[in-house]
């Protein structure tokens, strides 16, 4: 049955695509009880509901009835990320396809379904987070794992590289992510290494998002009609400007003290 069920390896191509809030709430759930309380997996749709609507390990916290469930449970079932169990005339049950869906492996799925559950979040506390449902010994054991995340397009970086950058994942529709985006502006180095705009929703890791080309292989988003890449070069223009600015105030300086200096020369 865990066999069936858990799979570490990737089986198939990965066919992911951006998913509603509603649908990233409720495979987060799947692969979490998987993870976390594998006697009650596959789930029913009660226990989904449970799931999807307690007030811990959640954000933002949500209250979907049953109707909106089923619903997303029918159009994930049609895209292939949730299939159903029936057996012996008992209630329906569910289990995701996200290994093969993303293309990852257990630990990569940990770290994809606290993003999926909570959202953005700095590197430490998804160590923290993610190692309820995997081992994960500290930061350094986690880098691979994001490092792999981050070069099949399935995790963004929102800040610059380093202590307490934040991530999140790429599953957002568009008009989702660029209003997350929104909330961290991009910083220079990230900005001017930008270079590629996406035309649609992604049909595949490598069309979701514009690489920065940083150490670390993460991306960082959709760039808007070159937006950042303007922000950069008026960030160093007005570096240069302010430069000349201080390089302007100590030659003033220079000339006032020199100035004062002869014009009350000091006694021995």
């Amino acid at each position: 049955m865990d066999a069936m069920i858990t799979r570490e390896e990737p089986t198939a191509t990965p066919q992911w695509k951006p998913l509603s809030a509603i649908d990233r709430r409720i495979v987060g759930v799947l692969i979490e009880k998987a993870k976390t309380t594998a006697d009650q997996y596959p789930l029913t749709i009660t226990a989904i509901k449970a799931g999807a609507n307690q007030k811990s390990n959640r954000a933002p916290v949500m209250q979907l009835d049953t109707e909106t469930l089923t619903d997303a449970l029918d159009r994930l079932r049609a895209w292939g990320v949730v299939t159903e169990v029936q057996g012996g005339g008992r209630v329906p049950r569910y289990r995701h396809q996200m290994y093969a869906w993303l293309g990852v492996n257990k630990v990569e799925l940990a770290v994809m379904t606290e993003l999926l559950l909570r959202g953005a979040q700095t590197v430490g506390e998804l160590r923290g987070r993610a190692a309820r449902m995997e081992p994960i010994a500290d930061l350094a054991s986690l880098r691979p794992h994001v490092a792999s995340l981050c070069a099949k397009g399935l995790l963004i970086r929102l800040t610059p590289d380093g202590r307490g950058c934040v991530v999140t994942h790429a599953l957002y529709p568009p008009e989702e992510f660029d209003r997350l985006r929104a909330k961290y502006p991009a910083s220079p180095s990230i900005a001017s290494q930008a270079r590629s705009q996406p035309t649609g929703p992604p049909q595949s890791p490598r069309s979701a998002v514009a690489t920065d080309g940083a150490a670390d292989g993460c991306s960082t988003g959709p760039v808007r009609d070159g937006v950042f890449e303007q922000i950069a070069e008026l960030r160093d223009a007005l570096k240069a400007v302010r430069a000349e600015v201080d390089w302007l105030k100590q030659q003033w300086v220079a000339h006032a003290t020199t100035g004062q200096n002869e014009a009350n020369p000091s006694t021995p």
